[in-house]
């Protein structure tokens, strides 16, 4: 069933019209984790940047997360309500009893949020409900709980799982994503539905590029990332361009691993790990690195190399699932193969050649342009909507 709205409406305006047309005007969502815990990454941005839009919109919106590090049990943040209760694995069963419980307040819909594990809402939850489902998480369990853990995630994940969420409506992040849902866990493609991330609109070229070749990576240290082969992959990249310099931003329990890679490398001279930094010191990075690089074996998307395009920075990827969607290849970075000489050799062409890099740095900043958060929340309402109308009709 389709909400029709005008295209040409103001953003808020969709989204409220929408959301009336449906009926919804409280939204629940859970999540794993806040905006404010010390990991947070992509997921939690994301669902941030489309709550603030409800809300604005003149929706009540309630999200339920774990414990953030000294952050208030309860919360009202851009227009709406965080509750943050339990541990990292808590959370799952508290937050459902809660809201079964009716502990949250009356609810039209619920939102969750599957990463990695998920709150098993198609059994607690009779009600209209959407997921937000990123990506598959296949290896990213070994990584994150090692050999004797990893192939439980994996097979809730895989086996488990998919038979209880096969009648629910979920939205992910890009194409790819999509492709894994249907064939690796049986989703039905009419029920999937994709949603690009949006870009913030500070994000935007300016100033000038660092007078040496500068390469940057952004995201939390953790396993999946392998910050550690793009450190080997930027040593591969030196043997062409030889004053490469590596800038890593972010900060996570994997960064004694990244080290390691550094000092065996002996490339302190020009591996630098900034940690984390303030929004406008990661902007002006943005804008000054030649290009960002990632050598992760798992995204969703691929955040961060959307924000640099902005800026007109183009990327060097891993060729995976999620990147194939937030890079064009040939267009706006280039896409390589998942080992150092393969990422280290698409960084040195990009890096070594002045025109390609123009040329991708001007497609980075063409494809940026039809990314905003506005048409997320957008979109992402209209599924909502449509789900909600849905079950409506259905009964």
């Amino acid at each position: 069933m389709s909400n029709a709205v005008p295209e040409d409406a103001d953003p808020l305006a969709k989204i409220g019209d929408l959301a009336a047309s449906a009926g919804v005007r409280r939204v629940h969502v859970l999540a794993w984790r806040d905006l404010d815990d010390v990991e947070a990454g992509g997921s939690e941005l994301h669902i941030a940047e489309v709550a603030k839009r409800w809300a604005a919109a003149g929706l009540e919106i309630t999200m339920r997360t774990s414990w953030a590090q000294g952050q208030p049990t309860e919360a009202m943040r851009d227009g709406y309500k965080v509750i943050r209760r339990a541990g990292r694995y808590q959370v799952f069963p508290r937050a459902a009893l809660a809201e079964i419980a009716g502990r949250t307040g009356p609810r039209d819909v619920l939102v969750e949020i599957w990463n990695g594990m998920p709150f098993l809402s198609p059994m607690w939850n009779p009600g209209p409900r959407v997921i937000l489902l990123h990506h598959v998480h296949a290896e990213m369990w070994n990584m994150t709980l090692g050999p004797k853990l990893g192939p439980i995630g994996a097979v809730f994940e895989s086996k488990i799982a998919p038979p209880l969420y096969r009648r629910s409506a979920v939205a992910t992040l890009c194409e790819s994503s999509k492709t894994e849902l249907v064939e690796d866990l049986g989703f039905d493609p009419a029920r999937v539905t994709v949603v690009h991330p949006g870009i913030d609109a500070r994000y935007t070229p300016a100033g000038d590029r660092s007078p040496e070749p500068l390469v940057m990576a952004v995201g939390r240290m953790a396993p999946v990332k392998r910050y550690d082969m793009l450190v080997r992959a930027a040593h591969h990249a030196r043997r062409t361009v030889p004053d490469l310099r590596l800038h890593i931003v972010g900060d996570g329990y994997d960064r004694p691993g990244v080290q390691a890679a550094i000092d065996e490398l002996d490339a302190r001279d020009w591996v630098t790990l900034r940690g984390s930094l303030s929004e406008a010191d990661k902007l002006a990075l943005f804008r000054e690195a030649w290009i960002i690089a990632s050598a992760s074996a798992r995204e969703g998307w691929g955040m961060t190399l959307t924000e640099a395009a902005a800026c007109g920075t183009p990327a060097v990827a891993t060729d995976i699932a999620g990147h194939r969607d937030s890079v064009h290849d040939g267009e706006t970075g280039l896409l390589a193969a998942g080992d150092p000489a393969g990422l280290g050799d698409a960084m040195a062409r990009v890096l070594a050649d002045d025109d390609l890099r123009a040329r991708l740095s001007a497609g980075a900043l063409a494809w940026a342009g039809e990314l905003t958060w506005d048409n997320t929340a957008t979109r992402l309402m209209r599924v909502v909507a449509d789900e909600v109308s849905r079950r409506r009709h259905r009964r």
